[in-house]
């Protein structure tokens, strides 16, 4: 048989979850690889990169669209559980799972359609065939899409790590944003300190002109107003006037009103941006593949 793509992958993985327990994403490609009674030379297929086998891809994106729907769940890194969504899915016995199925969840359609138009247009354009977009067009789309999913998994990634290993990343993403100095300066400064809400300093700039102070929180919970308030009274205390403050989570409308009015210049950084500077600063994130889109040169065919 051909191997199936994750849209008919979704219904055996959720199923095989039904029971409960923890998998690791190599137990689940192996139980799935027998239940789609794969051969050797089909569980050997490589992605046109040819850095990853086309089945083990596709059941890691079943995997993505399950989790959107809030229907698996990542208790451990390299491992996922269904949730009780999933098993509430599962008891209703649908007879197949698939994107256009799981469209009755709205966490899945704010995944499937971040875009800035209104969403009864993204539904609209969603059934539109998409051989009415140019080949461009479904590039940039697949891009951002891998990106997206790209930074869920890493922010997913860092709230396993140890708080150590928390610090550790964060020196070394602002050192490659240019602030810090040397690695070695920047891991001296940061952490160190820790007293009056305040993890660490780095340097502004690599003369160290200036004083960034940092606080990084690897946090579930939403920051709210009074952790920043608090941040801001420990630099008043210290008589400094620029913060950076990273979390894994997010900060509600209040904290960001509040480090907009006051005096303090105090830099928020959620979990979503925080990923997204990792995969611009190639941070715990390496290349798999490079694809060149190539026009004709005009110039090179003018005759003199």
């Amino acid at each position: 048989m051909a191997i199936p793509d994750y849209e008919s992958i979704m219904s055996p993985l959720l199923k095989l979850m039904g029971d409960g327990q923890e998998y690791s994403m190599r137990e689940v490609v192996d139980q799935l690889t027998s239940h789609f009674n794969l051969t050797e030379d089909e569980k050997k297929v490589l992605l046109p990169s040819g850095q990853q086998f086309t089945f083990a891809s596709r059941v890691g994106w079943g995997r993505t669209y399950l989790k959107k729907a809030l229907l698996l769940e990542s208790p451990k890194r390299g491992f996922i559980k269904i949730t009780q969504r999933g098993m509430d899915l599962l008891a209703e016995n649908p007879n197949t799972i698939d994107s256009k199925f799981l469209l009755r969840y709205d966490e899945f359609k704010e995944f499937r359609f971040k875009r800035s138009s209104p969403p009864s247009q993204q539904l609209d354009d969603s059934i539109t065939s998409s051989t009415q977009k140019t080949p461009e067009e479904l590039l940039q789309e697949s891009f951002e899409s891998l990106n997206s999913n790209l930074a869920d998994d890493l922010l997913d990634t860092v709230k396993s790590c140890s708080p150590v290993f928390f610090e550790r990343l964060v020196v070394e993403l602002l050192v490659k944003m240019g602030y810090g100095g040397s690695l070695k300066d920047a891991g001296e400064a940061v952490g160190r300190s820790g007293d009056e809400g305040i993890d660490g300093l780095i340097k502004e700039d690599k003369l160290g002109l200036d004083t960034v102070y940092i606080q990084a929180k690897r946090w579930q919970a939403t920051v709210g107003r009074p952790e920043l308030h608090k941040f801001a009274g420990a630099l008043q205390g210290k008589r400094a006037k620029k913060g950076v403050f990273i979390t894994t989570s997010d900060f509600t409308k209040e904290a960001r009103e509040y480090t907009a009015q006051i005096d303090s210049k105090i830099a928020l950084i959620d979990g979503q941006t925080l990923a997204k500077y990792m995969i611009d600063f190639d941070i715990g994130v390496s290349k798999e593949s490079t694809y060149e889109v190539k026009r004709i040169d005009s110039d090179y065919f003018i005759e003199d």
